[in-house]
């Protein structure tokens, strides 16, 4: 597994105190040639400090979430949107978090109950057919996609993966109810004339995370992976093993499949929203792997702090952080929504990643 380094609140703090001028940091506000505004520190700790600020400094105002990453609306009186993909397959949504259903002859396969709109999945459901639900499928074990599996209540069968249920059973939470089926490699759950087929390719984001695919509707829900046109979440969606999610991508990228449900933002992905994460998972990986080959330890630093090792490297990985940060914006702070809120996460993570896994 990833050993990653806990996100630093506030950074650049030592320095910032040491100047007296903590207080004034980021507050402000500029635009850039591309009309954008963002939030600017009012100090360059270091040389060629970017324009967006690190973890723990306030920003002004983030980037503008482009149209086309919007999403379409909710019905703020719902409070979610359904999405027919045909077939009797239905994704629900809020805008943030995702979840599907299908319909069967005799009933209805729910595929996770997140904690944020779980509450409003019979209602959703009640849109469409009068038929109980008889199958809960969990994506892997968080509680975020799966915490809200009491509200549904009693569900016949649950279906997962062996290291989902050796998890729920660690953390013992009511409200995420235990495995009644489990697999290690593949599952075919088959109802009706409907066909889920689920498969188990690695623990990059979590331990028992499965590909769920409805092969007659062509669609493909692969969680907290693929964030369609958005920055996915920090420190890589809190992979567990980064080198093994990244590679899980490039599964999803090559796998025939119409319609990607990733879990989260705001829409459904395509294959080219899969190449585009691609890509910019490999201008992370050269981009950080450039910085550690160019960046010196101990460079710079105040020769009162040179026998203190934990500061020489945390000198070191700010600085490789910020090289990493400045190669990447130019191409891709207008290419994916919410670029601002999480590049300095991911930036720390790759060099963690690449420097000790």
């Amino acid at each position: 597994m990833a050993k990653h380094s806990i996100a630093k609140l506030a950074r650049m703090t030592l320095v910032l105190v040491g100047l007296s001028i903590l207080a004034t940091a980021a507050h402000a506000q500029s635009s850039g040639a591309n009309g954008k505004q963002s939030g600017t520190a009012s100090v360059e700790p270091y040389p060629n400090m970017p324009s967006i600020p690190p973890i723990g400094v306030k920003t002004g105002k983030y980037f503008d979430v482009p149209v086309t990453e919007q999403g379409p609306a909710i019905d703020p009186a719902k409070g979610y949107r359904l999405q027919d993909f045909g077939g009797g397959l239905y994704m629900i949504t809020d805008n943030q978090i995702q979840s599907m259903f299908m319909v069967y002859d005799r009933g209805v396969v729910v595929m996770d109950a997140p904690q944020s709109f779980a509450s409003s999945i019979r209602k959703a459901i009640a849109e469409v057919t009068d038929k109980p639900i008889t199958h809960l499928v969990y994506s892997h074990s968080h509680g975020d996609h799966i915490g809200g599996a009491k509200t549904l209540g009693n569900i016949p069968v649950i279906i997962a993966h062996a290291e989902t249920l050796r998890l729920l059973k660690r953390d013992a939470d009511p409200n995420r109810p235990l495995p009644t089926v489990t697999f290690t490699d593949k599952y075919t759950l088959q109802v009706g004339g409907q066909t889920l087929e689920l498969s188990y390719h690695g623990p990059g984001h979590d331990p028992g995370n499965i590909f769920i695919y409805a092969p007659k509707q062509r669609v493909l829900m692969a969680i907290d992976l693929v964030f369609p046109g958005w920055m996915p979440w920090r420190r890589f969606a809190v992979a567990q093993d980064v080198v093994d999610a990244f590679a899980r991508v490039e599964d999803i990228r090559k796998m025939d499949w119409d319609i990607i449900v990733g879990g989260h933002v705001t829409r459904v992905g395509t294959h080219a929203d899969v190449e585009r994460q691609s890509e910019f998972y490999r201008d992370i990986k050269q981009a950080a792997a450039t910085a550690l080959a160019t960046t010196k330890v101990g460079e710079g630093i105040n020769p009162l702090d040179k026998d203190n090792p934990w500061a020489l490297f945390d000198d070191f990985i700010d600085r490789v952080a910020l090289q990493c940060v400045n190669t990447l914006t130019p191409k891709w702070s207008t290419r994916l929504a919410g670029f601002d809120v999480f590049i300095w996460d991911q930036c720390y993570t790759m060099e963690q990643t690449l420097r000790i896994d």
